[in-house]
């Protein structure tokens, strides 16, 4: 009848940020920013920051200070921050998936979680490294503005506006 999550499910927001495409340098990304960004569609159920083998020691501990399970792979990133997305939304772990990457390749997963009823949320490390297949995928869409002070602008709403 209606979508298969219920009133008394899950409610929150799973954060999965993809290291290596936007803790770059071009970017100039913090961490707390995606945070906000997150926190912004809800109460926070898991913080993840999915990272290669060549990561550094002060990274990780950076990482881990602001509140991030940080998870190391000396394989791709991508397909283990993928499968653990997929993972939440099949669990019913979630009410929304945030994904921060400029990768395309995250589009079916978030396919995915809506199809399952979650909400999406992709964000962006910056104007240059957004991905409009995964922008346009998602619920809805963030875009971080590294330059300045503010913390993030909306790059799509729901509705006509206002």
């Amino acid at each position: 009848m209606e979508s298969s999550r219920s009133d008394d499910g899950p409610v929150g927001v799973a954060l999965f940020v993809d290291g290596p495409n936007v803790l770059r340098e071009e970017f100039d990304v913090d961490l707390d920013d995606v945070r906000v960004a997150a926190e912004a569609e809800g109460p926070l159920v898991t913080t993840r920051l999915y990272l290669d083998e060549h990561a550094t020691p002060g990274l990780i501990q950076a990482a881990e200070a602001r509140g991030f399970e940080v998870v190391v792979t000396s394989g791709d990133v991508d397909v283990k921050l993928a499968v653990d997305a997929a993972r939440f939304a099949a669990e019913g772990r979630m009410s929304t998936l945030a994904i921060a990457s400029r990768d395309t390749d995250f589009k079916p997963v978030v396919e995915t979680a809506n199809g399952y009823g979650i909400r999406t949320l992709a964000i962006a490390p910056g104007e240059f490294g957004r991905s409009d297949a995964l922008r346009n995928a998602t619920n809805d869409s963030v875009t971080l503005d590294g330059d300045e002070g503010d913390e993030a602008d909306d790059e799509k709403s729901g509705d006509g506006g206002s």
